[in-house]
């Protein structure tokens, strides 16, 4: 088989797509770093505008919320549907609550919270920044001395690290009362047993990794959806390239901040 041949095939062409994305990927890991700097220098300077902070803390929050809880609750749902008849044929009902709490608290509770905010505010903030990228709008900032990274992408990230343990701590109560109910409709685990289990099971610094985790997470989509967004070149098409980009490299992120934070706690 010659070269030119080889090029044709399915193999070369899965190598070129492998190739393409690492590439796409170190570039995008350069460009969140870079305004990772820029958006640290204006937070150590307390150089925040307090009103469009305010505004994206309860976008991030508030308006995100009932489709959080609403994934959380269904999740945590499905876990003691799953679990609680399984334990109780083993002879270990009394400790659902803490398998819940373990499993919400440590994991599900901010990692499903996270996919929710990725889905819903970090693909809304790569789309406007990219939307006013290839509009010029961004151009016309800078024209007009405003730098765009202070306007524009340290408000998000601040909503994000500030907002986020907030929503990861009222998704996570209000799974433990749903798997609470549902262990007593399907296994018969009394609710008193249930949360006696949770409070022997559950430890403050398993609270404390969570929230601190939550809010990396929180600053990490915002920075990499604000960056995607901000770097956009081209036109309409280029909006939803970012667009998806950012979304994919948000789940990437926190996948590796929780393999991390695991590693660092539980290990």
């Amino acid at each position: 088989m010659t070269a030119i041949e080889f090029k044709k095939t399915l193999t070369w062409k899965f190598i070129e797509y492998i190739k393409n994305q690492n590439s796409d990927f170190l570039i995008t890991l350069g460009n969140v770093a870079k305004d990772f700097i820029n958006v640290s220098k204006y937070v150590l300077k307390f150089e925040i505008n307090k009103k469009i902070l305010i505004e994206q803390c309860s976008r991030y929050a508030i308006d995100s919320l009932p489709i959080t809880l609403t994934i959380v609750s269904m999740t945590a749902i499905i876990l003691a549907m799953q679990i609680a008849p399984e334990l109780v044929k083993q002879g270990g009902g009394d400790y659902m609550g803490m398998a819940s709490g373990l499993v919400m608290v440590r994991e599900m509770g901010a990692i499903m919270a996270g996919f929710a905010i990725i889905s819903m505010i970090g693909s809304s903030f790569a789309s406007e920044l990219a939307s006013m990228s290839v509009t010029e709008q961004i151009s016309a900032m800078k024209v007009l001395r405003v730098d765009p990274i202070k306007y524009l992408v340290v408000p998000r990230f601040l909503a994000g690290v500030i907002m986020m343990p907030f929503v990861v701590t009222i998704s996570s109560f209000v799974g433990l009362i749903f798997a609470c109910v549902i262990s007593k409709t399907t296994a018969g685990i009394s609710y008193l047993n249930f949360f006696n289990s949770l409070w022997h099971g559950l430890y403050v610094k398993d609270i404390m990794v969570t929230l601190l985790k939550s809010s990396v997470f929180g600053g990490t989509i915002s920075l990499i959806s604000c960056t995607c967004g901000y770097s956009t070149r081209g036109g309409a098409k280029e909006v939803g390239i970012s667009t998806t980009k950012a979304v994919v490299w948000s789940f990437l992120g926190i996948a590796i901040w929780d393999f991390i934070f695991a590693s660092i706690f539980y290990m």
